[in-house]
């Protein structure tokens, strides 16, 4: 049993001294103040020593004149006294310079942390946010890394500092007696085995807890987010969720609180061995004294080297339970810094082409997405070639907006390919093919940003105040829109920030237009682009789609023929399979799925059948 606990607790502080990877983030953060900060530790391990040992000097002084023997001049005195002084204040500033530096450092490390996250988080394939355990790493990640580093620092400060200083009182006891310093260590190992017993249930509950909280937050944000507060009160769903909400919290609290009980309990019941000590320390000096082993001097320097040498004691190893917890905790970055990428970068990339002279495939691709039991795509054949316009319609959950996320490797095909000019697009770098690639999504992204931002950030490598700005949100009819505005396109969109101006659906929907427009890329991928557009907006868009279709390859995903019918193919997308393919005409005189389709939409608008119209809505939506 003594070897186990011996090997659990040699584990534990190598576990504390893992010090590597949080030193070298500090470090890259902010090597200034990290330099400095060393300096200010070694100052300050120093001056309690020295301000222990001056006191002793000055009452053996005085002692010396009131016991009738030669009497120090109060000059010298006086000079010991304001070298105290001297001590007091250097340390004073030692420590505001401390509190500086740390201020700083926490500060630089908090931003260089939240760095790491963005670009790992953007890093991330989108496979991830299809599994849940993914959110849990995001979630304990973004809640831990931005300030375990510092913390770390802080500890590894308060052992050093404080083991430095703890050092020099264990070798000044060491010449009252041996056992001053034994007394010392031997109170210690309640405390710390204490303080890692609760990080290793802290950190177990974190964990098994982590979508609790996510489901708190998530709750917090239906309950205070403007996407959700229109149909929150229209249902009065406002009571409801907060009881909920009330409900996780508590238990979450409850569970918490249980833990900090736990601790406390053990806590108080350390600090027992921690006052025998101090009474066995203080008595030996005493009786020492008494004796005429000790002189008032040095009965003053041991006892506060006593009082000092408990105090360090507990600061450097409840730095080192602090610096095993925080590397504990800090393990939950290396979780989502290490997740590995589903959608592999080729070794040797091929060179895009200059120019796109067979455009864009889908060859027998089958795909599932991994959190799902069976494929949603089987052995799709589907093409958009340069100058044309392509038109996917199918069914919800056919795999319309799959074929355009594999268009835009967001995934790779689970079999098949997709190429580009007959090259399997895996032999591309990512970023360098998906610049190629511009895609409006039916969630798109209301950028609560300037309008000219908004645009711009179609083509982010170009002047945002450039002309091609304007020239797209002409061509989406968002220029009107934007020159009502009261700063034009220098507008804040949206109404998050001061003197922002929200939008319309539609309105927003130009805009987001405006930004695909204004990519030089040579795929458009347009997924329900004027669904909040009414019919004059809608037509007078698509007409300048087939203009941006002179030079580019547009792939739209519509359930409106009166769109649909201009392109110059047509894909039927049923249950993950081409049902049919071709111009309008085609299928119309095919008399398949299509025609059927668009005779019944057709008819709504002929008849006015409303029941009708519906059909056709339940299929193609």
């Amino acid at each position: 049993m003594k070897t186990r606990r011996s090997a659990s607790l040699s584990h534990r502080i190598a576990v504390s001294m893992r010090l590597r990877r949080p030193l070298g983030l500090v470090w890259q953060s902010a090597p200034g103040w990290t330099v400095l900060s060393v300096l200010l530790v070694l100052v300050q391990a120093v001056l309690p020593l020295a301000a222990l040992y001056v006191m002793k000097l000055i009452v053996d002084a005085i002692a010396t004149g009131l016991t009738g023997a030669t009497a120090p001049s109060f000059g010298s005195v006086l000079w010991l006294v304001g070298l105290a002084v001297l001590i007091g204040l250097v340390g004073a500033a030692a420590r505001s310079l401390a509190s500086l530096a740390t201020e700083a450092q926490s500060q630089a490390v908090t931003d260089h942390m939240f760095g790491v996250l963005h670009r790992k988080s953007i890093d991330v394939d989108l496979a991830y946010y299809e599994d849940p355990r993914y959110h849990d790493t995001l979630h304990r990640a973004q809640l831990e890394a931005p300030y375990r580093p510092q913390k770390i620092l802080g500890s590894l400060t308060q052992v050093v500092q404080g083991g430095a200083t703890l050092g020099g009182l264990i070798i000044l006891l060491a010449t009252a007696h041996w056992i001053l310093p034994v007394l010392l260590l031997v109170v210690v190992v309640p405390a710390y085995g204490v303080r890692v017993r609760h990080s290793d249930r802290k950190f177990d509950w974190q964990r098994r807890r982590a979508e609790t909280q996510r489901r708190t937050l998530y709750l917090d944000r239906l309950l205070v987010h403007e996407d959700h507060a229109k149909e929150i009160r229209i249902f009065g769903l406002g009571p409801e969720l907060i009881r909920r909400f009330g409900e996780l919290r508590d238990k979450l609290r409850f569970e918490s609180l249980k833990l900090e009980g736990v601790r406390t309990r053990g806590d108080v019941l350390s600090q027992v061995p921690a006052a025998a000590a101090a009474f066995a320390s203080y008595a030996l000096i005493v009786h020492r004294t008494l004796s005429g082993a000790l002189t008032v001097g040095d009965l003053v320097m041991y006892l506060g080297a006593v009082q000092r040498g408990l105090s360090q004691v507990q600061t450097v190893f409840g730095g080192l339970g602090s610096l095993y917890e925080n590397n504990l905790f800090l393990s939950t970055l290396d979780d989502f810094l290490t997740l590995d990428e589903t959608l592999e970068e080729p070794g040797s990339p091929r060179p895009l082409p200059k120019t796109v002279d067979h455009g864009f495939a889908l060859d027998g691709v089958r795909f599932r997405y991994p959190t799902r039991d069976r494929d949603l795509l089987t052995g799709v054949d589907l093409r958009v070639g340069p100058g044309e316009m392509v038109a996917l319609i199918g069914a919800n959950g056919s795999g319309k907006t799959t074929i355009a996320k594999l268009l835009c490797r967001l995934y790779d095909p689970t079999e098949g390919r997709v190429l580009l000019d007959g090259n399997d697009v895996r032999g591309f770098s990512k970023g360098e093919y998906r610049s190629e690639v511009a895609a409006i999504f039916q969630d798109f992204v209301r950028y609560q940003v300037s309008a000219r931002d908004n645009i711009a950030f179609g083509d982010v490598m170009s002047d945002p105040s450039s002309e091609r700005v304007e020239d797209a949100a002409r061509r989406s009819s968002a220029h009107a829109v934007i020159e009502r505005l009261p700063h034009g396109y220098d507008t804040t969109l949206g109404n998050w920030f001061e003197d922002g101006v929200e939008l319309s659906t539609g309105e927003w929907q130009k805009v987001a237009l405006a930004r695909a427009f204004a990519s030089p890329a040579r795929l458009l991928i347009l997924d329900e682009p004027t669904s909040a557009l009414d019919a004059e907006s809608e037509i007078e868009v698509f007409e300048k789609v087939r203009q941006i279709a002179r030079d580019r390859a547009v792939l739209a995903i519509s359930h409106r023929f009166s769109t649909v019918r201009m392109a110059d193919r047509i894909y039927v997308l049923d249950a993950g399979r081409i049902l049919e393919s071709g111009t309008h005409e085609e299928l119309m005189t095919l008399g398949g799925r299509y025609a059927r389709l668009f005779r019944l939409q057709a008819s709504a608008f002929v008849d006015g059948s409303e029941s009708d119209a519906e059909s056709p809505a339940g299929d193609l939506r």
